[in-house]
């Protein structure tokens, strides 16, 4: 049973006019995430980069989409065993969002024969350090982040699929 105050969240496909709203969630989990631990010069590469609307552009299509009443409020992107993406803004985080989308995803990931998820995160990530443990990841390897050249730690975390 659900109770009063726990919002009902959809998880679907992406659609081309969620473009704004998953572009909103990618820039604020980066503001509030990455932009304080980046280097002037990873932030000046990043910028340059074009993301993540090249991201989208090229990904979006695999893409699930949480909605709460209408409203886009988180996403989640994975390719076979790996993880590549879960964001949701911090406006909506500690509603059961992240973990619905963990959920839905690991469900998809079962349903086609993966029996063990990978994913990453970043040492300075405590926060999904935190929540990936809470839901039964572990780490497996640690290895220097290359993706923005400025001394971080990946940790990979794995999680064996129950059939």
């Amino acid at each position: 049973m659900q109770d009063d105050n726990t919002p009902t969240i959809t998880i679907r496909p992406w659609r081309l006019d969620d473009f704004d709203a998953v572009k909103a969630i990618l820039d604020d989990t980066f503001a509030g995430t990455w932009l304080p631990q980046l280097t002037p010069e990873a932030l000046a590469v990043y910028r340059e980069s074009g993301e993540p609307v090249g991201y989208i552009d090229e990904m979006g299509p695999a893409f699930f989409v949480a909605e709460i009443d209408g409203e886009v409020v988180g996403m989640v992107h994975w390719e076979h065993d790996f993880v590549h993406a879960l964001h949701v803004p911090a406006t909506h985080q500690r509603k059961g969002i992240a973990r619905a989308l963990m959920a839905f995803a690991e469900d998809g990931m079962r349903a086609s024969g993966v029996e063990l998820v990978r994913l990453e995160t970043d040492t300075f990530n405590t926060q999904s350090q935190g929540f990936y443990l809470a839901l039964g990841y572990r780490e497996a390897d640690r290895y220097p982040d290359l993706e923005w050249h400025s001394g971080f730690t990946t940790i990979l975390y794995v999680k064996p699929l129950a059939r």
